[in-house]
């Protein structure tokens, strides 16, 4: 095979992974956008517990992890990660309940942002977090959205709690990555976040998590939630360098935004577009300047 086939098989893989990753995206999305569907029903804990029970069971049956193999410092990282997947995922939830999916996922996005651009000392590094900066500054217009009324105080909050579990989550797979292997170490994650979550969502949601219309509903969100785009992100990073995988993870908050106008009606206001769009651009910026390495 010529070396020009080889390049256009090349090429064409790559293309097909940034098609998964997308596809990962959108599943991500309108996972979130029924699961808000749920709330009246089962309120954000009970669709959360709901959620992590069914990708703990799923990535579980997968990964077969070898419980036995692991040792007490393992354990330890283990379960503060799989509190911080529990916790993570219901200070989200509990912020779309509050305020549209768009914006959350925006302010969500300071997370990962913060841990991207941690350890930079070049000073036009400091570009991709000012610009995430007023972003959310548009998003909250400059805090009188939040004294109007027009975003919820809560919701808000909520979402930056999101935002640290998620610099948390990136920052424990690091670890745990170095020393478990990697869909071993998520199951047994999860399957601790389901325990953990479990009791808070039956406390909230009661005996409605008995429906099951809503368990089979709430089965779906975990899927397209979870395990769809997990296995979706797996194969493409096989073809895909983690650079360009980053940058269109960056697409995150306006996938949030789309499916939240198309699924929920959550119509936005030309300034919050704006905002997402900083956003989106910053988190690409940080990611590509990343590359390089520490300036």
């Amino acid at each position: 095979m010529t070396s020009m086939a080889l390049t256009r098989r090349s090429d064409r893989a790559v293309v097909r992974a940034c098609l998964l990753v997308i596809a990962a995206i959108g599943s991500v999305q309108v996972g979130a956008a029924l699961a808000k569907h749920l709330f009246p029903a089962a309120g954000p804990a009970g669709v959360v517990t709901i959620r992590l029970v069914t990708a703990a069971v799923a990535v579980t049956v997968l990964a077969r992890p070898r419980v036995g193999a692991l040792g007490m410092a393992q354990w330890r990282l283990l379960a503060a990660f799989g509190g911080v997947l529990a916790f993570m995922n219901l200070s989200f939830y509990g912020a779309i309940a509050r305020i549209p999916l768009g914006v959350a996922v925006t302010i969500e996005f300071a997370g990962p942002l913060t841990v991207a651009v941690l350890g930079r000392r070049r000073a036009r590094d400091l570009l991709w977090p000012a610009l995430a900066g007023a972003g959310v500054l548009l998003l909250t217009g400059g805090g009188r959205a939040l004294v109007d009324g027009d975003l919820d105080p809560l919701g808000v909050a909520l979402a930056l709690v999101a935002a640290a579990g998620w610099a948390c989550y990136i920052l424990l797979t690091q670890r745990i990555g170095a020393t478990v292997p990697s869909m071993e170490g998520l199951a047994i994650a999860l399957v601790i976040a389901a325990v953990v979550i479990t009791p808070i969502g039956v406390a909230r949601a009661g005996t409605a998590l008995l429906d099951p219309m809503l368990l089979l509903l709430g089965a779906g969100v975990g899927v397209l939630s979870s395990a769809l785009p997990w296995a979706l992100e797996m194969v493409a990073l096989r073809s895909l360098p983690t650079p360009t995988f980053g940058v269109l993870m960056s697409l995150e908050p306006a996938a949030a935004a789309l499916a939240g106008l198309a699924l929920l009606q959550e119509w936005l206001t030309p300034v919050q577009a704006v905002a997402i769009a900083l956003t989106c651009l910053a988190s690409a910026g940080a990611t590509l300047a990343a590359r390089t390495g520490p300036g």
